[in-house]
């Protein structure tokens, strides 16, 4: 496949010839990567994830309740695209409302893993990693809510980049928590990644939550020299697989001439806790509007209560269920202080305890999962499926950019994927620092 830098140099009947053979191959594939193959037009396709909204297309967030659902305006980020000569080609599939780590709990089935089938290709943006990876899609888009663009990159071996909080519009996505939610691209290489946050970055005054600064263009430096933090307690949780990449990733930085720092952060457990009170309290909020009145799927039902109890039993997916019931205890009278006011509180210590470290080192080194993709069916336990983010879900408690990219493969040749991890609002540190170990890494 090629590189979205090739593609955009490419003319008007090259451009057709490819985007006719990622259809082929898509359609071919076994990866259930693919959701619907439409095309806004011309240009340089593009995956769309299936909850960032495309004008005239069906859009469900990978849902049973938003089958019927038409998106009736373009996103900002696709009107980004369309006027920097892309155009959007396939929705990709996901886990149900972004809501879980492996694909699994998409309405439409599992994507698989190009690298093993009978892996997951981890999630929630699982289609579109799958799909880069497996060489059917030149670049996708995804959205980062607690890691679901970087850890399906890391366990499919490509390149995955959450921005920071508000440096892209948020207008059009499908909302699962409005205070954690990112738009990103996936892509094959980190120049790649670096074209398509341009093109889809910047203010948005549909968006209350964007950032006004301004839009410079990102010109990678992979010979600036970076300090670097390790987490050392946070290596110490992951199996030998990702022991193993993140010491020869630290070699390769340090042969590379970036100096290298040690510190420690608090337990991720608590990262796991704070998140999963926060993201699940702003879901039932958010997730309240789908109640076959306004939207897609609609049960048979008697009456107006019927209606809301039926369409939301039989729409929603088990782990969709599940968060909103958590979402709902946490914020009801008598849990709300207990539970969601001393998560916020966490949440800042979190930011604190990442700036502390930003005040010594240009960006940290992190895993992204505690091991590589696992098997298909494997994490029946939602509890150990919320483990998998465990690495991922402080960054977006904190806001910060992060890039997942590969650096090993282990005895079974599954990717291991690395985090560089940067200060709010410098992408341009995180591309440096990631193209420089995309560089130096035998991967």
């Amino acid at each position: 496949m090629i590189t979205l830098k090739e593609a955009l140099s490419k003319s008007h009947d090259e451009l057709k010839e490819i985007l006719a053979d990622i259809e082929q191959k898509a359609k071919a594939s076994e990866l259930n990567a693919y959701v619907g193959f439409e095309s806004s037009g011309d240009g340089v396709p593009i995956l769309i994830k299936d909850n960032i909204q495309v004008n005239g297309w069906s859009v469900t967030s990978g849902s049973k309740i938003l089958q019927g659902y038409v998106a009736p305006y373009d996103a900002t980020v696709i009107t980004k695209l369309k006027e920097n000569g892309l155009s959007c080609f396939g929705r990709s599939n996901m886990d149900e409302f972004a809501m879980g780590s492996t694909t699994e709990s998409s309405f439409y089935g599992i994507t698989k893993n190009p690298y093993d089938t009978s892996r997951v290709p981890g999630g929630s943006s699982g289609g579109a990693a799958a799909a880069v990876a497996g060489g059917i899609a030149i670049a996708a888009l995804g959205s980062d809510t607690g890691g679901s663009i970087r850890q399906p990159a890391a366990y499919c071996g490509c390149v995955g980049m959450k921005p920071t909080y508000g440096r892209v519009s948020r207008y059009g996505l499908g909302a699962y928590a409005s205070s954690l939610d990112q738009i990103g691209p996936i892509t094959q290489n980190v120049e790649d990644a670096a074209i398509l946050y341009d093109i889809i970055k910047g203010h948005d005054e549909r968006d209350s939550t964007s950032a006004d600064m301004p839009n410079e263009k990102t010109i990678i430096d992979d010979n600036r020299k970076l300090t670097i933090a390790v987490i050392d307690n946070y290596i110490s949780e992951a199996d030998n697989d990702i022991k193993a990449g993140y010491a020869k990733a630290v070699k390769a930085l340090q042969d590379a001439g970036h100096t290298i720092i040690h510190k420690n952060m608090q337990n991720t457990k608590y990262d796991i806790a704070t998140y999963y009170i926060l993201a699940t309290a702003e879901a039932a909020t958010n997730l309240a509007r789908f109640d076959g009145i306004r939207y897609g799927f609609r049960a048979e039902s008697n009456n107006v209560s019927e209606l809301y109890y039926n369409t939301r039993s039989e729409g929603f997916g088990e782990e969709v269920k599940r968060r909103i019931l958590l979402g709902n205890f946490v914020l009801s009278s008598g849990y709300y202080d207990a539970y969601y006011l001393k998560a916020q509180k966490v949440r800042h210590l979190i930011r604190d305890e990442f700036n502390a470290i930003f005040d010594e080192a240009d960006l940290i080194l992190s895993p992204v999962a505690p091991s590589v993709a696992p098997l298909i069916g494997a994490n029946h336990d939602p509890l150990e499926m919320y483990k998998s983010d465990m690495y991922t879900i402080a960054i977006n408690l904190a806001g910060l950019p992060a890039l997942s990219l590969p650096v090993d493969k282990n005895s079974d040749g599954m990717p291991v994927g690395l985090q560089l991890i940067a200060k709010a609002f410098d992408e341009q540190a995180l591309f440096d620092g990631a193209s420089s170990l995309e560089k130096h890494i035998n991967y």
